[in-house]
């Protein structure tokens, strides 16, 4: 028999009905035998909602087409380990973040809001990189809580063309977060750890919001009011602690005393 039609249409049913439906649809299955017209209005009956009607058919009859001599004890085994996939791969999904106009055929997530989402899930360590930094009072007053709460912030930011970065005026991005002084610790990088080519300095380019090594933002935002909402700025919010990590691990190995070339520095540097 070909089982693979079964399969397919569990995995299906995993990912398009929620945890309730699931659980109460593998209570009945544990209690069957066999495929039937009975333990398809069971199945519906157990939790009624949209499209159950459909799912519900078409398990029985791949079941009693491909599989008919497994157990019901089988099945609902097999759509609960579906279904405990799809929670897993949900929450290591990357998502796609944007600031500025919505396209209405594509489903996004706003940068502002993922921003404070990102560092509210902190519960160790934060690490912010940004190139630009003003206004942006939401943000600053998330990262003086976090702070509040025993959470690390390191603040990596570049620095003036006056004081060896590439930013133009007066400051660098860290005088935006002066009101942190006492609470975060601010990174720059010095000019003579920089790379040169004619007149130009090598800048630090990155925008990245890392909450312990679980969560993290990597967008074209500056971390400005104008990049949070009305700047055209795409970017993706990653769930995966394994690449998170390595993207922390860099910054770390950055900030190493005497290897890294990252130094602390004080705002307004």
């Amino acid at each position: 028999m070909n089982h693979e039609i079964l399969v397919d249409t569990i995995a299906g049913i995993a990912a398009d009905l929620p945890p309730a439906h699931i659980s109460a649809w593998a209570a009945v299955l544990m209690s069957v035998d066999k495929p039937s017209a009975a333990v398809e209005a069971a199945l519906i009956n157990a939790r009624p909602g949209f499209s159950t009607s459909t799912h519900a058919r078409s398990l029985v009859q791949a079941w009693d087409a491909t599989a008919h001599k497994l157990p019901g004890t089988a099945i609902a085994v097999a759509l609960r380990s579906a279904a405990l996939i799809q929670e897993q791969a949900a929450s290591r999904r990357t998502d796609l973040v944007i600031s500025g106009p919505i396209s209405p055929s594509v489903s996004v997530r706003l940068t502002s809001s993922v921003v404070i989402e990102v560092i509210r899930a902190a519960r160790n360590s934060l690490l912010i990189v940004s190139f630009a930094a003003y206004g942006v009072a939401e943000v600053i007053a998330e990262l003086g809580a976090a702070a509040a709460r025993g959470v690390r912030v390191d603040l990596v930011l570049e620095g003036s063309v006056g004081n060896g970065g590439t930013l133009r005026g007066p400051a660098g991005a860290s005088a935006a977060f002066s009101q942190l002084t006492d609470s975060a610790t601010f990174w720059h990088w010095p000019a003579h750890r920089r790379a040169a080519a004619a007149k130009s300095r090598s800048a630090l380019h990155a925008k990245i919001i890392a909450a312990d090594t679980a969560i993290a933002l990597i967008s074209s935002a500056n971390l400005t009011d104008q990049a949070l909402s009305t700047n055209l700025e795409v970017g993706v919010v990653i769930k995966d602690p394994m690449v998170t990590q390595r993207l922390v691990r860099h910054f770390e190995a950055l900030m190493g005393e005497g290897a890294g070339v990252l130094e602390r520095t004080s705002p307004g540097r």
